[in-house]
């Protein structure tokens, strides 16, 4: 892979997480019954970086949870042979609750629709709402996020890669030619 362009710097996604936190506070009339739920790799530090940011905003804790999607994924058979399953993190009750699903990057929709699935095998939410880092388009399902840190117009030879820690050292999103 040969890299095209530095979409986003640490600063770009600071602004990104903040504005999104502010979003979800605005169209949520506040936090109350808010959960976060980080979809496992990058969604969940995102997660937790949008929960601190609200804690500043509102002066109140959000319960941050964690998902792993790989058993509800469609294709399941082409990630590997023998995947690990991890269990979900969720410190808490679902049902009748606000759940934001957050993660790094939305393509084809196909995470979230199987992190929707995961979702709803642990209880009935009132409300699921979806935050991305950055949305690249090439919707394989009729699923858009919710709140979007940036847009970014890809081609399908392209590959959008989020840094942050604990995963690497550095923030930043970068575009790659395949």
């Amino acid at each position: 892979m040969q890299l095209k362009a530095k979409i986003m710097d640490a600063d770009a996604v600071s602004r990104a997480t903040v504005r999104i936190a502010h979003e979800i506070l605005e169209r949520n009339c506040g936090a109350q019954d808010v959960l976060l739920v980080g979809i496992r790799r990058r969604g969940v530090p995102m997660a937790k970086a949008i929960a601190r940011c609200i804690r500043k905003i509102e002066e109140t804790e959000v319960p941050c949870g964690e998902l792993d999607v790989t058993f509800y994924r469609d294709d399941l058979t082409t990630v590997s042979d023998e995947p690990a399953v991890r269990q979900p993190s969720l410190p808490f009750d679902i049902t009748g609750k606000r759940v934001v699903l957050v993660d790094d990057v939305m393509y084809t929709g196909r995470t979230m629709r199987a992190a929707i699935e995961a979702l709803f095998s642990l209880g009935r939410p009132a409300q699921v709402q979806a935050a991305v880092l950055v949305d690249r388009g090439h919707r394989e399902l009729p699923i858009r996020p919710d709140y979007v840190g940036k847009n970014i117009p890809t081609s399908r030879s392209e590959v959008v890669s989020v840094r942050m820690p604990p995963f690497e050292d550095e923030v930043g999103v970068d575009l790659y030619q395949i």
